[in-house]
């Protein structure tokens, strides 16, 4: 792999870094974003550590056969971050990509531009496989790593190493050489507009400031007896599903919503849904409301607005909804967005103490949307 010295594409300049960047690098690297997420910088980061790292720093990484890029503005040369590639293994053509922007250049697109025109660069000069990293907790750096053309390919266990000298996981994005130009296609779409919306009732993506409502909810006998196991969740669980939300979204594992009251912008509930079966395009579907807003047709509207997503954007063919038998609430719930009846599983879900529970389940169909 012999990269260039200076790539242009898709709006950015790659080119190396200059003793007149030192105050761009500190400017970028003394981000709070960027120290909480890249735990390899100095902290706090002062201009030293900026000429450390033009001067010797980024000349190790390109002896060591990666690569170190200023991100500039062609028309300006001014920088707007960086990117590189670094952990290579020639043996299987394998590198790892890395970015991080200024501040004031995030939101324009320049991350993706810079991923882009690098990992094109690198596969045309004899590397197969890309990998990139991202903290479970990072998702603009996980749009990024989709818009590039990544797809998320698992969860690397203690990948990574805390300020504390902890461990945490991150996530692995790949791209090969083969892979088709252009974003990955995601399992999960945006909500159009960011909501969903029947004028009443507003679903939402979940997010960290969440977190009290959603321990207040989810922590209630009433919500808790109708889960499998009927065990509440702790304080620190709940903040974690939170703050992993767009993870989730972006992985294509679960989209979590909050309920919202138009009227008032009130949080009402919650509401998910997760594949069971890609292949078969089927997913499953939950909700739970707060007493002050039960039995008046809000879990029903909610129900009926994630079901239109579901069938539309997100292009599913089945969804199911599995319930203890006696919740005849949320029966009622299902029946009326035009679920219906399919099986009881006997002893199919965890109850308390080796005890097992009976799973009732309700499926629709597009053409059983009401």
């Amino acid at each position: 792999m012999t990269l260039r010295q200076v790539i242009e594409a898709y709006g950015v300049r790659l080119r190396p870094f200059r003793a007149s960047d030192t105050t761009d690098v500190v400017d970028g690297c003394a981000d709070p974003l960027s120290q909480r997420f890249v735990s390899s910088l100095p902290t706090p980061y002062t201009e030293t550590d900026a000429r450390w790292w033009i001067d010797a720093g980024a000349p190790a990484a390109w002896t060591g056969g990666g690569a170190a890029y200023a991100i500039a503005d062609p028309a300006t040369d001014r920088m707007l971050g960086a990117v590189g590639l670094s952990n290579p293994v020639p043996a299987r053509g394998q590198a790892e990509v890395g970015y991080w922007v200024r501040p004031a250049a995030r939101g324009r697109g320049v991350a993706v531009a810079a991923t882009r025109a690098l990992s094109e660069h690198a596969f045309a000069t004899g590397t197969v496989r890309l990998e990139l990293l991202t903290d479970p907790e990072n998702g603009p750096s996980q749009r990024v790593a989709l818009a590039a053309g990544f797809r998320y390919e698992g969860l690397r266990r203690s990948a990574d190493q805390r300020r504390d000298g902890g461990r945490h996981d991150m996530l692995a994005w790949v791209r090969l050489a083969g892979d088709p130009p252009g974003p990955t296609a995601r399992l999960l779409p945006d909500l159009p507009g960011g909501v969903l919306t029947d004028q009443v009732v507003a679903l939402r993506r979940l997010a960290a400031d969440d977190a009290e409502l959603m321990y207040r909810l989810h922590s209630r006998p009433d919500v808790v007896a109708n889960q499998a196991p009927p065990v509440p969740p702790t304080r620190e669980a709940i903040e974690r599903r939170c703050r992993l939300a767009e993870s989730g979204w972006l992985t294509g594992e679960i989209a979590r919503l909050l309920i919202t009251d138009v009227a008032s912008g009130t949080p009402a509930g919650s509401c998910g849904l997760s594949f069971t079966d890609v292949a078969a395009g089927e997913a499953s579907v939950g909700y739970a409301l707060l007493p002050g807003w039960r039995g008046r047709g809000y879990a029903t509207r909610a129900v009926r607005l994630l079901a239109g997503w579901a069938f539309g954007p997100a292009g599913m063919a089945r969804l199911t909804a599995g319930t203890v038998p006696d919740n005849t609430a949320s029966h009622r719930v299902l029946e009326r967005v035009g679920f219906q009846r399919e099986a009881l599983q006997r002893g199919r879900l965890p109850g308390l103490a080796g005890a097992r529970l009976d799973d009732l389940t309700f499926a629709l169909l597009p053409s059983d949307l009401r």
